[in-house]
């Protein structure tokens, strides 16, 4: 299935609101929140760096990673690469990202994987590294024949695709569940910093949808031999 339009107008909007949305993370991490580091006495500084590797890494790189195929005025194998590495350095920002929360929570003596936010990261962040592994030994190296090649792109999208709307909506569970821990300790629910998180998740969710729009859209010609096509 595809839209009965171009996909270039979309990836516009998409690469704008990409940019948007990373500017609003490091703004409330920063700004709000004291900053980030590796190492803290103030252990909230370390998992400051979480939100900002999810949604930078998994969400806004990831996204670029999808649409490259229809944004990039490159050839096939060209696009096919970047589509590889940009996957890559998300799937490792994301991994780096889910180690910090680990970090904060044994540093602090919280307790681990006890929310639906987390049960839903885990998941998906393996289910992307096996996405990633399969699209790497089909597609890349060593590379599986032309048949199997055929076959499986349908469901390398379709999947690739479900793993990212999933990962979208555990973003905006992690701003909520954020939010929620931040107001019971006595943020303003209507203040500056609340009104921040609730709005950069709102664009995150938007963010994600025109990711969608442009894999639905239509893109450059396709040349031979299976390159990324429309569902």
């Amino acid at each position: 299935m595809a839209l009965e339009v171009k996909a270039l107008p979309f990836t516009f909007v998409t690469h704008a609101l990409a940019v948007a949305g990373a500017i609003l993370v490091l703004v409330w991490c920063i700004y709000f929140r004291g900053g980030l580091a590796w190492e803290a006495s103030n252990k909230s500084l370390i998992f400051n760096i979480h939100p900002v590797l999810m949604l930078i890494g998994l969400i806004i790189i990831g996204g670029e990673a999808i649409i490259s195929y229809k944004s990039l005025p490159f050839k096939k194998q060209e696009k096919k690469l970047i589509h590889l590495v940009l996957h890559a350095v998300a799937l490792i920002l994301g991994i780096i990202g889910i180690y910090t929360a680990f970090k904060f929570h044994n540093e602090s003596s919280i307790a681990n994987l006890y929310s639906l936010h987390s049960w839903l990261g885990i998941t998906i962040i393996s289910l992307y590294g096996i996405q990633w592994i399969y699209g790497f030994i089909i597609f890349f190296y060593p590379g599986g024949s032309t048949g199997l090649r055929s076959e499986s792109l349908p469901w390398h999208v379709v999947f690739g695709v479900l793993v990212y709307i999933l990962a979208v909506a555990n973003a905006a569970i992690g701003f909520l569940e954020k939010l929620t821990f931040l107001e019971s300790s006595g943020l303003a629910k209507y203040g500056s910093e609340a009104l921040l998180v609730n709005f950069t998740a709102v664009l995150t969710i938007f963010y994600g949808a025109f990711v969608i729009f442009t894999v639905l859209g239509q893109g450059p010609p396709a040349e031979e031999d299976h390159s990324y096509t429309a569902i």
